[in-house]
């Protein structure tokens, strides 16, 4: 499972990296910048395949287009990579519901000697990484407005991983994030893109617990204790 994330680049920083530029409203609405603890529900940047040169402001949480209430969003945070064309609200999405999610550090929790110790974990070869993920838009009856929604790929641990978690984020290389986000590549195709990031190239350590609470969010959460 992946629920919690950080993402405490500057605008133009994210910017440069993806080679993508915030809507103008959507910057206004990005808040906080730097964002040290990222939870479902909230609005985070992704690029979709529909939009590579755009970084818009999406929910975390899948809501499908057919779906009749908004709380489907909270069970729809990650898909699972080996099931994932198997289900018939992520397997629609592969096809022309891409996205990546960019992202500086994810949080895990580790059990030891009966007691959850949360970790950071980072990549160390890029100061922004990416995340596999796919997204939707689903009509707010209430508003009359489209919700845009997004969930984040999960597949086994790398042997960093293992030692900490029996899943983690499908992190992409920079070479595939053009190949996840192309439309025309056959959705079998990009599944073989989710390889198990390298070892050697991430980094883990132990944070604070005050990073459990979601209304936390300052710049302590992502310091090594």
């Amino acid at each position: 499972m992946c629920g919690r994330s950080s993402l405490t680049k500057t605008e133009k920083e994210i910017e440069e990296r993806f080679n993508a530029t915030f809507y103008s409203e959507d910057l206004e609405r990005y808040n906080p910048i730097p964002n040290f603890n990222v939870a479902p529900t909230q609005r985070m940047p992704v690029i979709t395949s529909d939009n590579p040169t755009k970084l818009q402001l999406f929910r975390w949480g899948l809501i499908p287009s057919w779906a009749k209430d908004t709380k489907i969003g909270f069970s729809l945070i990650n898909a699972r990579l080996e099931t994932i064309s198997e289900k018939p609200m992520f397997k629609s999405r592969l096809s022309r519901g891409r996205c990546i999610v960019p992202m500086d550090g994810f949080y895990e929790w580790k059990m030891q000697d009966g007691v959850k110790i949360p970790y950071r974990i980072v990549t160390t070869d890029q100061d922004i990484f990416s995340v596999a993920g796919l997204w939707d838009a689903w009509l707010d009856n209430t508003s009359g407005m489209l919700l845009y929604t997004f969930t984040v790929i999960t597949r086994s641990p790398n042997t960093l991983m293992e030692n900490i978690h029996d899943r983690m984020p499908a992190i992409l290389t920079p070479e595939n994030e053009s190949l996840w986000l192309d439309n025309h590549l056959k959705p079998s195709d990009t599944l073989d893109l989710l390889q198990p990031y390298p070892s050697e190239y991430m980094y883990a350590y132990p944070v604070s617990t005050e990073v459990n609470n979601v209304r936390n969010n300052n710049a302590n959460l992502i310091e090594a204790v």
